[in-house]
């Protein structure tokens, strides 16, 4: 039997919550609802959850302080669906990590498929975090989002960080520029795939003295490798 998954639906609109929640649950999903960002928090910590669908205006913690405190412990799909329509917040949701951004009023048949070509991106693995890594001089600590090289602290933009811990957690294997696209933007990306070259020498210089972890495959992409 294939496992139901289950989704955290946090709204402060009843209408909308229930609208979602009950066509979600027709198409076969588990959905556990909240109105405010601070109970949906505590869901996220007791219980486990295939993806979220958060709108940014609600009470007690709102989507944005939401999202940076899931961030920092997982890389669970997270879908906004929201009546803030400017490019800003859309632009700022992407920064936080968010997968997918969705402006109200919607399409519920085109929220599904959004939920299904994320849920298929993360495959059917349980979303799991190691809290700390350390070699070769860095050290990541997943629980804060922390990255240190020889013991002092380092400053990466969201993106940055999760382009390194997914290097290194693909150590010593060559990635294309399309897998690492693919991989660490989470959705297909149709702009100029240089993005990935430019990422990869902000973080190299960082990295400072560590950079050099990160080495260039002639002809494919990139590999991390420590111990080099």
């Amino acid at each position: 039997m294939v496992p139901v998954k289950k989704i955290l639906l946090v709204d402060n609109d009843k209408k909308t919550r229930s609208l979602v929640s009950d066509f979600l649950r027709n198409e076969g999903y588990a959905v556990q609802e909240t109105e405010d960002g601070k109970f949906a928090l505590s869901c996220f910590h007791s219980q486990s959850f295939n993806l979220i669908i958060l709108e940014v205006m609600i009470p007690e913690y709102d989507g944005w302080t939401l999202c940076k405190e899931i961030r920092k412990t997982s890389d669970i799909p997270i879908i906004v669906l929201t009546s803030r329509s400017e490019e800003a917040d859309e632009l700022f949701a992407f920064s936080l990590g968010v997968d997918e951004y969705i402006t109200k009023p919607f399409s519920l048949p085109i929220l599904a498929a959004r939920i299904q070509a994320l849920l298929r991106r993360a495959g059917n693995k349980p979303i799991m975090v190691r809290t700390y890594e350390k070699s070769g001089g860095l050290e990541i600590n997943q629980t804060g989002h922390i990255v240190s090289v020889d013991g002092k602290r380092i400053d990466l933009s969201p993106k940055e960080y999760k382009l390194l811990l997914y290097f290194y957690e693909n150590r010593g294997i060559a990635l294309t520029r399309e897998k690492i696209l693919n991989s660490v933007w989470n959705y297909d990306y149709y702009g100029d795939i240089r993005t990935v070259d430019t990422h990869v020498k902000k973080l190299r210089l960082k990295l400072g003295t560590k950079g050099k972890y990160i080495q260039t495959v002639r002809g494919i992409g990139y590999r991390f490798d420590v111990e080099s």
